[in-house]
């Protein structure tokens, strides 16, 4: 009876630590929306020139990319508990920083630290769900943290737009930083008190040399990405991004030395081996190509092409949102009865609403941001069903013990993805656009998405046969 008794305690103490996690990934996932909807009030208080105001979003992408796989082997060597209380810490700490920077050198500094603390939190998510969630509640946990982005971006969308308008207290743009300070006081509080304290790994510690290899490897291949439309594209960006290739080949010879003299690699070398997780990670890779290009690419679409307002523009997301919030709740269930093969029937869906967004553009010259709203749900519906179950489906065969490492992989490919559809499609669309119309523009950035899309949905279906 006493065991039975724990049993059920420890299976609802889950669910709290659940919520605790993906409270902080909430907090994360505002943070990324709310601070783009603040950008033009912090260029014109802080009179920061436009390089200086790109930076301020590159520069905490780019230290996060760079170092969430050094934060997820952390979370394996020191415990996922350990290192997820430093990271809210430290991301609470710098979001102060950010709220009181008096420049734009300052706050692209500040955004620095940010997004290096961002790196040792999220992993650690995850991380989690994957080691307390290997039973039939699995599909469930990971609809829930679905759900929870879904609600974010709606959030950050909303959030940021109010606290700018209404200049609470005076601190104007500064809010949007400051709000993550009492909510990180609240998650560090609730993950010390329920949390489980998992051991640090006796004998083992951070390859260091391996994630300063990483490090460049990733700034190399990632820094031009986010920067080489404004650079033009010179011949230096591209040998700088071949420079990245070749130290991340290297770094992968670096970690196999490291495992031969018995040492304990950044990454676990035996996920490089496992299929079904390399198949996964090249699905993330062109799920989100599509994901952070598209919603810039409409974003533009609708006030240049369209010459819808902002404050009409930023709304029109929000149904979007909460639609693939409704898909992620649905694909939880769905993905218990068919499995990954939602994650395809989800992609054929985006497909779809990109076909009836190109067909109403070409149908009516002016749409409104109400019809857009409206037939952006079909596209938001698919990434729903996409998006919630795709981290649960591509860690499923990975190891506990590597259950951080997965996750920082997971995570670096997500940004390199963003960074590389941002760059990709964004070039294609400005182009059209400056030499043509937006009109047309908008279709060949749709023909993109729906080709990466496509790539996706195959290597799902070829990570579904590695998986069976």
């Amino acid at each position: 009876m006493h065991q039975i008794v724990a049993t059920r305690a420890e299976t609802s103490r889950r669910w709290w630590v659940l919520a605790i996690v993906v409270a902080a990934q909430f907090m994360f996932g505002v943070d990324a929306f709310i601070v783009n909807v603040a950008i033009p009030t912090i260029a014109a208080e802080l009179h920061a020139t436009p390089a200086q105001i790109e930076a301020v979003i590159a520069i905490y992408l780019i230290a996060y990319a760079t170092l969430v796989v050094t934060g997820g082997r952390l979370g394996d060597i020191h415990g996922t508990r350990n290192v997820f209380v430093a990271g809210v810490a430290g991301f609470s700490v710098t979001s102060l920083w950010c709220g009181l920077a008096q420049s734009g050198p300052e706050l692209i500094v500040a955004r620095l630290a940010q997004g290096a603390t961002a790196a040792l939190m999220v992993p650690q998510v995850l991380a989690t769900l994957h080691l307390l969630f290997s039973d039939a509640a699995r599909a469930r946990a990971f609809g829930i943290y679905g759900i929870v982005l879904g609600l974010a971006g709606a959030a950050g969308f909303m959030l940021g737009g109010v606290l700018v308008t209404l200049d609470l207290a005076g601190l104007g743009w500064r809010a949007v930083f400051f709000v993550n300070v009492p909510f990180g006081v609240v998650i560090i509080a609730a993950a010390l008190k329920i949390m489980p304290t998992v051991p640090r790994r006796a004998g083992t510690r951070l390859d260091i040399p391996g994630a300063i290899v990483l490090f460049v490897g990733l700034l190399c291949l990632i820094g031009p990405l986010l920067f080489g439309h404004d650079l033009g594209w010179t011949a230096w960006v591209w040998l700088t991004m071949a420079a990245g290739v070749a130290v991340i080949a290297a770094f992968v010879r670096l970690e196999r030395s490291v495992a031969r003299r018995g040492g304990m690699p950044l990454i676990d070398l035996s996920l490089l081996s496992d299929l079904a997780f390399m198949r996964g990670l090249v699905a993330v890779f062109f799920f989100f190509f599509a994901n952070l290009s598209f919603y810039l690419i409409m974003t533009v679409f609708m006030q240049k092409g369209l010459q819808i307002p902002p404050l009409q523009a930023g709304p029109v997301f929000v149904p979007l949102a909460l639609t693939f919030v409704i898909a992620s709740r649905h694909s939880g269930i769905r993905a218990r009865h068919r499995g990954t093969l939602v994650l395809i029937e989800g992609c054929a869906l985006q497909i779809v609403g990109l076909g009836v967004l190109v067909a109403t553009v070409q149908a009516i010259a002016a749409p409104s941001a109400l019809l857009l709203a409206l037939v952006l749900m079909i596209f938001g519906y698919g990434q729903g069903l996409v998006m919630a179950p795709l981290s649960s489906a591509v860690l499923s065969s990975v190891k506990p013990a590597s259950a951080g490492a997965g996750s920082g992989m997971y995570g670096t490919t997500t940004q390199i993805g963003n960074a590389a559809g941002v760059a990709a499609i964004g070039a294609v669309f400005f182009a059209i656009e400056s030499a043509r119309s937006a009109h047309l523009a908008l279709f060949a950035a749709c023909a993109l998405f729906v080709l990466s899309i496509s790539i996706s949905a195959a290597f799902l279906s070829w990570m579904r046969r590695a998986t069976a």
